[in-house]
This record gives structure tokens, sequence and C-alpha cells, in this order.
């Protein structure tokens, strides 16, 4: 009987497959998406028909694509159109924002939002006072979002917008922050506070100016070798405007859903409608839900046992231990629910006391509800110590690891919470000895979606900057790679059909441009990608 021929066959090449073995082939056949052969190119004689096409790698290195499973692709998208991107790599001074948003101001109408995002204040020059705001704004409303998405600046146009001014209650699990000495606003606000702006300036958006903007991100996105995101904190709007990209054929990214607990109500109708995880196709998925109570460490707002240290932000709390933005009763309750109706759990947890609140909601639905194998996951967790890294592995949680964290905001965590603190920030060689998994991810746009920024300080324990961030939970370059594809997958209950490249898995496939696993660690941060297939098409670049 003749053997099925191939759509696609790629040889000539060193293909990581990551399976079980680590196996490593030279060829490998796709039909129909998916991989219908791997070995050597004698294995695969007889796979290649008259219409089948012949990829020759050169000899290059093949990987599976990557599996971003904690990222905000759709915040990111609703921001292109009308936000100014002020991050690092494009303001490096204070001097240098002020300008910029001085001259967007000029160029908008006088009753027009000044909005702007990515803003890091350790990278550029400090936070701005709300005299500078106001100039800048030149009599507009003004807002800039942090990069962590946690903290903002608004001038005194937009305080009054919103009907805010000295004498307004902080909202719950949100903070205003005030001068010292004159109790006067300084223009920083911190979490829910932050989502009063939000919700009045993203008000405009649409599913379909959403689904423009995720286009132009994932075309973006996949020059990294990129082949699926788990949306984490998804909202109705962003998961309406993926339906449309599906629909109208346009979506070239695999998209799991994190449906948000944020949006009042939403997670809810999902629990009534019966909506389990996994249900979908392999284009977008639902993987589960998520809540925010423990935020960021950067911004000097998550949640920790003991007080931040280094440089104190005007008008911050003394002593500063973060905050908390669920009552726990409440929390365990939402989750509770969703976790009998069939939907994965994900909870925020990334300061100690915050990691140990989402234990003890996930505790708290195993008891009410057992499941074996439950793959509840406490999101960034970052700040592992020994008695946390015990309790992940008795409750059986997935520690879902924020990696971008340690090239994007290394040296933050180091000025905040002090040098020694590092040996337990994303301890991955101590959670892959402890047989914890722990997928890795970017949290775009909170940090730069490219996948081998963080490789490098996974293998090298470097902050961005160099500044170490303890050499002593460093992991292989292949340990590394595993977070962001196999494990990643597994995270979401995809491993069955993506994460390493094995028959009968989606051809979800990045060419790199030098062999990730043989180069010296310093270069993995400068590894390339010249092609990404999805489903055994090109979605970026050639050969």
């Amino acid at each position: 009987m003749p053997r099925l021929a191939a759509d696609l066959i790629l040889r000539n090449g060193r293909i990581h497959t990551l399976d079980a073995h680590s196996r490593v082939a030279s060829a490998l056949a796709i039909r129909d998406g998916r991989i219908l052969a791997v070995g050597s190119e004698g294995d695969l004689d007889g796979l290649a028909g008259p219409e089948t096409k012949v990829m020759d790698l050169g000899g290059r290195t093949a990987i599976p694509g990557i599996v971003d499973s904690h990222c905000h692709p759709d915040s990111y998208a609703a921001r292109l159109a009308g936000w100014e991107d002020v991050g690092p790599n494009r303001i490096q001074s204070r001097a240098a924002l002020l300008a910029r948003l001085t001259d967007v101001a000029a160029a908008r109408g006088t009753d027009d939002w000044v909005v702007a995002y990515r803003l890091n204040e350790n990278k550029s020059g400090g936070y701005p006072t709300l005299a500078e705001l106001d100039a800048a704004g030149q009599g507009r409303p003004l807002f800039i979002l942090r990069t962590d998405g946690h903290i903002g600046l608004a001038n005194s146009r937009a305080f009054r917008e919103l009907g805010i001014d000295r004498d307004t209650p902080d909202p719950a699990f949100g903070r205003f922050d005030h001068h010292p000495e004159t109790g006067e606003l300084t223009g920083l606000m911190r979490e829910t506070a932050v989502h009063m702006f939000l919700d009045v300036i993203h008000g405009a958006d649409t599913p379909a100016r959403l689904a423009d903007g995720l286009e132009k991100v994932f075309d973006d996105w996949a020059r990294h070798g990129i082949t699926t995101v788990y949306n984490s904190l998804a909202g109705s709007r962003s998961i309406q405007a993926y339906q449309l990209l599906r629909q109208q054929e346009r979506l070239r990214m695999r998209v799991g859903i994190i449906v948000s607990g944020r949006e009042d109500g939403l997670v809810e109708s999902y629990v009534k409608a019966g909506i389990r995880s996994g249900f979908g196709d392999d284009m977008v998925r639902i993987i589960g839900v998520e809540w925010c109570p423990d935020c960021s460490t950067s911004g000097r707002t998550a949640a920790y046992y003991e007080p931040y240290v280094g440089k104190r932000i005007e008008g911050e709390p003394e002593p500063n231990t973060g905050m908390l933005l669920y009552e726990l009763e409440d929390l365990k309750s939402r989750a509770l629910a969703a976790h009998k109706g069939g939907l994965q759990v994900m909870i925020e947890g990334v300061g100690d006391r915050g990691i140990d609140f989402a234990l003890d909601v996930i505790e708290h639905c195993l008891a009410a509800h057992p499941v074996a194998d439950h793959r509840m996951r406490v999101e960034h967790c970052c700040y592992v110590t020994p008695p946390i890294l015990e309790r992940l592995k008795r409750v059986g949680a997935v520690d879902s690891s924020a990696t971008g964290f340690m090239y994007d905001l290394g040296e933050a965590y180091r000025a905040n919470r002090g040098e020694a603190a590092m040996r337990w920030m994303w301890p991955h060689r101590s959670l892959i000895d402890a047989g914890i998994p722990a997928p890795g991810h970017s949290d775009a746009m909170v940090c730069d979606p490219n996948p081998f920024f963080a490789l490098w300080s996974m293998v090298t324990r470097k902050a961005q900057t160099g500044a170490s961030l303890d050499e002593a939970e460093a992991v292989t370059a292949e340990e590394a790679l595993r977070a962001y594809t196999i494990l990643g997958a597994w995270s979401g209950r995809e491993e069955a059909v993506k994460g390493s490249l094995e028959l009968g898995k989606l051809a979800d496939i990045a060419v790199l441009d030098r062999d990730y696993f043989s180069i010296p660690v310093e270069e993995i941060r400068e590894v390339g990608v010249t092609a990404t297939l999805l489903g055994g098409r090109l979605v970026h670049g050639g050969l």
C-alpha cells in the first residue's frame, strides 16, 4: 500500500525534537499541518510526492515553536493605535520622556488624552513629578502606565476628568500616593487606582480594533519563533477579537485564553455555561481562569513578609511590605466555583506572602474538590523560598515562572529586595531538582517577548545589565528551552499536540541562525530566528 506523501519535508538540519530522549534528527516530514515522520533523510525516503515541497535547512538548528504560557498580547494590541511607547529602548532619561510627551500633547486636541506605556523609571530617570506632568500635558489629560501595568501616573487634568482630588478615598485594593508633608497628590497611583483610569481610556476599544492590533502583534512575535501564546487575564472584548480573527482566517498564532477574573461576571459566565478548560480547537482554546491578587516587585507593590529595601518612592507606605488585591475568603469562593466547573485555576503570586496567599486558595479548592492532575498554577511565582518550594511540591502546584523578569527587571529586583534575596528568585535549579514543573513566560509587554533574552538569564543568572541573580540557580540551555516548549504546553494541558517535535504533533517549528545548544552561553541572547512555521506554514522568514 503506498505511503502518504508529505506536504513539506525539512532536510539537512539539526532538528532538536525535545522528546523524552532529547533526540536530534536531520529530517522531518509534515502533512496536513502535523508531523508525519522524524528521523534521518533515509528514514523519510518515499514520503516525497510530486506536490511535496522540500526545505533545505542548510545545517541549521530547528526547535519546537516557543510556547509563551503567560503574556498580554491583547493589552499590547489595544495600545498600538493611540498610545505612546516610552519603554527604555526609546526613552533613557526623564528629560527625554517629558520632551516626547510634550510633543505628543502638542499634536492632540485640547480634550484628547495623552497616554503612554512601558515606562521603566529605573532605566529612564525616575518618576516625573505632578508639576512636570502638568507642563508636558499642556492642559490635556495625561496618563502613563508603568511597564508592569500596576503603577500609573496622571497629571492634574487627568485627575479632574475622573473627579479625583486630594480628599478622594483610595479604592479598595488600590492607592493614590500623597506627599508625606503636604498631603497633595503626587501623581502616582497603585493597583486598582490604575484601573480606574484604564477603564476610561480603554472604553472605546472594540473587538475589531483589538483584532487589527493583534494581527500586527503576532506578525512581530513570530520573528522570535513564538507559535503559541497563553493570553493572561483575557477580557470579553479580547475573547471576541480572537474569535473574529479565527473566523476571518487572519490568526497566525495559536492562542490559549486565560479568562480574566478581573472583569466582573466573566468567569462566572463561563462556569454557568459549563465551558471547561480545553474547549476550542488548535488555534483558539480555553486554558483556564486567572485572578491577580499579587503583582509587582519592580513597582514595589508585590506582597512580601519583609519590607522593601532600597530607594523609596515619595508617598510610599512605611514600612512597605506590598499589598494584596483580594480578600482571601472571597477569592477562595470564586476559585472553587471555577475549579468545580472544570476550569483550570491560576492565581498570581509574586512575593513570598503573595505566593502563600495563592497556595491558600489552591489548597482550599483541592480540599473541597480533590483532583489528582489539577495543574493549578501560581503565576509569576518569583520568590520561592525553601518553605514555599516544599509547599508547591506538596500541593502539586505549577510554578508558572516569570522568567522574562530576570532579564528586563532583574536589576530592579536586586535594588528592591536586596542581593541576598536573589538566591530564591526564580530558583529553577532547585525547582527542577525537586521535580516541580516550572514553565517560563515573558509577561509581554511587561517584558520583551523575545524568549532568548529570558533563556540567557536562566542559564547565566544575570540581568540585562550583567548584574548577578545568583548563579547557584543556573540551569542548562536545554533545561531552559524546555520551560518555553514542552513545559509551557504541559501547563495548559496541550503537551499531546505541541511542545516537542514528535509524530502526530502540530508542525510548529522555529529555525535558528545558530546552534543554540553548542554556542557559548553568552551568545544565547543573540540567537535569531530565520524561519517560523505554524502547522508547516511559513509565518516568518524563509531559507
